[in-house]
Order: C-alpha cells, then structure tokens, then sequence
C-alpha cells in the first residue's frame, strides 16, 4: 500500500474516532418525539430471538415511518435484541458508529472528487478528512445522529456517499478508458440500499448530474461514450420534468390546506424559501441557540411579502443557484456545493405535505455546505496568499470551534430534561418544547402521583408553554391533568381548554390533545367526567376521525368510564368507514353481549347488517 494511502486512510480513521467521541457527550440520552411511536412502542421491532425468521417478519411488517425503510427498522430490531428492550444508550450508539462510517465513506469520496478540480493528490490526502470532519462534526448533526429515528436519513446518507464514490470511480474509469462496470453496479447497488432507508435518496441522480455539470463535465476517453452520457442526462432531465409536472405536482398539490396542516401547497413552497436560508444561517453560524430542534413555532408564508422576508429569501436562493450556475467552470466546487445542499432539499421542501422544518434533512445537504465554504475558503487563501502553516491552524480552529459546539449541544442531549431547556431557551414559542420540558419533569419525579417533587416544575412549564404558544392544544391538556394529580384544577382550566379545542386549528399536534387526557384518564388520574367526554365530542364535530381513533374513543367511554350507551355513536361511525366485511361488527356485538348489553349488541349487528346489504334491500 503506498505511503499517501496509508496516511489518507490513518487520517480517516482518526476523524472518524474524533467525530464519535463528540456524539458520545449525548448519552445515555432518551427517546423523543417521533421515537415513542417508531420505536418504544413499536411491536413490530420487539425482537427477543435473533433468528432469519424473526428479522424476516421485521422487514416484512409494515412501518409507521414509511414502507420503504427496511434496512433502518432490522437496525432498530437489532438494537432492541441487544439492548435488552429500548435502551436509548443502544440505539444512540449505533447511530454514532453510523456516523462514524460515513465519515470514512464521504472522506474516499472527497479524495476521489477533488483531484477532479485541479487539486493534487498529495493534498487532497489532507484536504479530504478535514472536509468530511467539519461535515462530521457540525452542530446541525446533532439532532441527526442523537434522534435516534433519524437512522433513517443518516444510513440513507451514509449509502448515498458510497454510491457517489462508486460513480466518480466509474467515470475516472470511463475517463481514463478502462472498464467501469463493476464501479456502475455498485452505485445502482447503493442506491437501492439508500432507497431501502430513505425516500428522498430517489435525488441521486441529480446529485451525478451536478458532478458532471461541475467537476466531470461528461468527459470520458470514447466520445460515443462522452455523447452518450450528454444525451442521457437531457432524457433523463426531460423526463424527471414531466414526471413532475404531470404525477407529482397534481397528486399532490392542496390549494387549501393540507389534511392536519395549516397550509396549503403554494404557502408551503413560499415558507420553505425561508426555511431554506434559515438552514443557509444555521450552516454558515452553527451556534446551538440558533437551532431549537423543535420548528412548529415556524409560522407559513402567506404571500410574497407576508412576512416580508418570503421575497428576500426567494431572491437568494435563485441569486446563489445563478452564481453557482455561472461559476460551474471556474470554481467547480462551489458551484458543486451549491447544487448539492440545494438539490438535496428538493423533496422535502416541496409539495408533499411534510412539516415545514426539521434539522436531520440537512444531513447530506451539509455535503454540498462543506465543498462550497471549503473552496471559498481556499480562493480566500489563495488571494491573501497565505502560507501553509497559516492555512493549516486556521483549518484546526475552525474545526475545533465547530467540534466546541456540538460537544455543547450533544452534552445538552443526555437527558430530555436538559435537551427541552435548550430547546425552550432557543425556541420559546414551540409548543413541543415547553411540553417536552413538562413532560420531563414529569416523568422525573415519578408521573402521576401528588407526591411527585417535580410536579410544580411540570406545571410551571406547562402554563408557560400554553401561554407562549396560543395556537397549541396540547400543553392545555396536560396542565389540566397535572393540576388534576396535584389537587387544584379548576373549571377555568377546563373552560381555557375547551374554549382552544372549539375554535383554533386542528392540526395532527392538536388533536393528540384528547389522547393525552385519555390516557392519563387509563393511568389512573380522575379527571372530570363530563368535561373529557365533552372535549372527544367537540373533537369528533370539528373533524373527520378515522375508525381506529373513532373506536379507541369507543372502548375508552365503554371500558374505561363505563358508559357504553355513550360509546354508540363513536362505534358506529367506526363501522361506517371501514370495508363492508371487516369483521369488527360482529366482535363488538359479542363484547357487548359479554357485559350484559344485548340491547345494544343488537343495535351494532343491525347497523352493520343494515351497512352491508345492497340498496334494493334496504329499501
């Protein structure tokens, strides 16, 4: 093995050591948000035996987070097995060693790409691991590698990486007229394993497209070839485009809102103009204050100027991709980098009906961010003319003031209690925040019992969330059952929180506002009776729920409150969306006869005969 590879590859090894040793700050860390549902109460991934029929059924069932995510849920079955259960520290672990991988990864692909921009081997040798460690070890990673869901995006960007430095190999074959076959076939290889994590990876081929726009400029030894990939590319163009244009855009566009959002596709474009120089912001001055993890404070653009940066930012975005566009020849790299951190958000900020904001989307794009500071840093050298030495300490400050602060924020992520006081301290109008930091102390202090020390913090958090985020439902609701535990909820509480649930939106955060009382209701918190029973009518006027929700609420006034005549109706519209021969009817007839009420076993099979029979018959 030659000296330069054997130092390229100790480099490696070591920026890839030094990145995990930063995450590790995080742990033991816990589960939160979208980890509850995907993960600690997920039965599909409750692995016990580790056997190929048991990894087999993992795969096979489907998953909350999406169908095509199968290699990311074995990972988290594993985890499960190994961890003995949903052990956080398990979980986090391995999605730091998965960082750790892609560093290595993204270091083979930046030493083969940069030669390709006029920089010499001998260098790119140094170049490439400090490039994949400020990508490593910038702060917005950490709410990739430290949620531990997000294994989704880092195992997608992880492949991704390795299915472009299997394509730059190809073309620098192609290039030098040797045989690039086994070099493709690992690309398309990657990119099936990206798909099998990820959605959004379905953009390699845009990001190839920038390499040839850029660094490659669709050379190869054999001009048929050289025509060939020119021509390809146009096709492949054409046909994205009209994909777009004529699938995409109609089965997915909203002119009002979104089901469960409180915008439609044209506000959701407008607002990710935005959201996109935010994370512009966030790359250029990684500070953790500037990044609270929780976004649903973020309010939608509702025209150009409303708020008046929707124009600004819009204007930036097209100013970068013009200069990007103008420069692809004489500063490859950044235009690369431009294209890259751009065409990566190309899904998700468009018109599929997602969230407007989260952090872990950034976790390929920060390729692109890196190649487009890293060369207009090294122009900025080369004008100032600064010596080697220079440019080397300046290169390890940078590094060690990017490694400061996500040592800071991983620090932060050890506990949720920690992690929800930065993340109010960032963003003190998220809902989610304030009542993840209620949640916490909470849970802190023993849950619901009046004995809890913590139970005055936890409310304390809540009033102060629902205070400073008035369009949210939920923070309402769990201060009402924490007042409840501690003995002095008042009818004024009651009333705040129904007058919310009559009048504000309804979003998927909203509505989960009637589980939570739900739930503590089941864990043994005495809440009012005709107030809960209230706030689920008031829910099932103002929206379309669906037949779970619709019979969850049924068995929870049926088994819970022991009022089954009130559990009817919620029964029966359950069975009025569901398919004609489910056979749900017939076993809540049978539970009702069980406890004693076949007056309204007989009201549930007539509905569901009466449902099913054809309309000549009921006539």
């Amino acid at each position: 093995m030659p000296t330069a590879t054997k130092q390229f590859l100790l480099l490696s090894l070591l920026a890839a050591f030094f990145a995990a040793l930063l995450f590790a700050a995080g742990l033991p860390g816990e589960f939160v948000f979208d980890d509850i549902p995907n993960i600690v109460n997920n039965n599909a991934i409750q692995l016990t035996q580790l056997n190929f029929h048991s990894l087999l059924k993992t795969i096979a069932t489907p998953q909350i987070s999406g169908d095509m995510r199968g290699l990311p849920t074995l990972t988290f079955a594993i985890d499960y097995w190994r961890g003995n259960g949903a052990d956080p520290a398990t979980f986090k672990t391995t999605n730091i060693v998965i960082h750790a991988l892609t560093v290595l990864a993204l270091a083979g692909f930046f030493r083969k790409l940069l030669p390709f921009a006029g920089i010499s081997d001998e260098r790119a040798k140094w170049i490439a691991p400090a490039l994949a460690l400020m990508w490593a070890v910038h702060p917005l990673q950490v709410s990739s590698v430290l949620y531990v869901v997000q294994r989704l995006q880092t195992m997608g960007t992880l492949f991704l990486t390795l299915a472009l430095l299997a394509y730059v190999k190809a073309r620098e074959a192609q290039i030098q007229g040797r045989p690039s076959r086994i070099a493709l076939m690992l690309t398309v290889l990657f990119w099936v394993l990206a798909l099998d994590c990820k959605e959004d990876s379905i953009q390699l081929p845009a990001f190839t497209l920038a390499l040839e726009l850029t660094v490659l400029r669709f050379r190869a030894a054999n001009a048929r070839l050289a025509r060939g990939l020119r021509i390809g590319y146009a096709i492949a163009c054409g046909a994205g485009a009209m994909i777009y244009l004529f699938w995409i855009l109609p089965h997915f566009w909203e002119w009002s809102n979104y089901p469960g959002r409180n915008f439609s596709s044209a506000e959701r474009l407008l607002t990710e103009a935005r959201i996109l120089c935010m994370y512009v912001w966030q790359t250029i001055i990684p500070v953790p204050w500037h990044m609270p993890f929780y976004y649903d404070w973020v309010e939608p653009s509702r025209g150009l100027l409303r708020p008046w940066t929707t124009l600004p930012a819009i204007a930036l975005i097209l100013g970068l991709l013009g200069i990007a566009w103008k420069l692809k020849t004489h500063w490859p790299l950044f235009s690369l980098g431009i294209f890259l951190f751009f065409g990566s958000h190309f899904v998700t900020a468009n018109v599929i009906g997602l969230e407007l904001a989260f952090e872990h989307r950034n976790s390929f794009a920060l390729v692109g961010a890196v190649l487009a500071i890293g060369s207009l840093l090294a122009h900025a050298n080369q004008r100032l003319r600064s010596p080697p030495a220079a440019q080397a300490i300046a290169c390890v400050l940078l590094l060690a003031a990017l490694a400061s602060l996500t040592t800071v924020r991983a620090y932060a992520w050890r506990s949720n209690l920690t992690m929800s006081k930065a993340s109010t301290e960032a963003a003190p109008h998220s809902a989610r925040a304030w009542i993840q930091l209620c949640a916490a102390y909470f849970k802190l202090g023993g849950g619901p019992t009046p004995k809890n020390p913590y139970l005055d913090g936890a409310i304390q958090a809540c009033s102060s969330g629902a205070s400073s985020a008035p369009y949210a439902l939920n923070n309402l609701a769990l201060l009402v059952v924490l007042k409840t535990v501690r003995g002095d909820v008042s009818q004024q509480d009651w009333q705040h929180l129904q007058q919310r649930l009559a009048t504000m939106q309804l979003s998927w955060d909203n509505r989960r506002a009637i589980l939570i009382l739900i739930n503590h209701e089941q864990m043994g918190v005495k809440l009012n009776r005709l107030e809960l029973l209230k706030a689920m009518g008031t829910l099932d006027e103002r929206t379309m729920l669906d037949p779970f929700t619709l019979s969850q609420f049924g068995y929870f006034i049926m088994n819970d409150l022991h009022e089954p005549d009130l559990a009817i109706p919620y029964f029966v519209k359950a069975i009025a969306a569901i398919p004609p021969n489910d056979p749900f009817p017939a076993q809540l007839a049978a539970e009702l006869k069980e406890k004693g009420r076949p007056d309204l076993a007989q009201t549930i099979e007539r509905f569901g005969t009466t449902r099913i029979l054809p309309s000549a018959q009921r006539q």
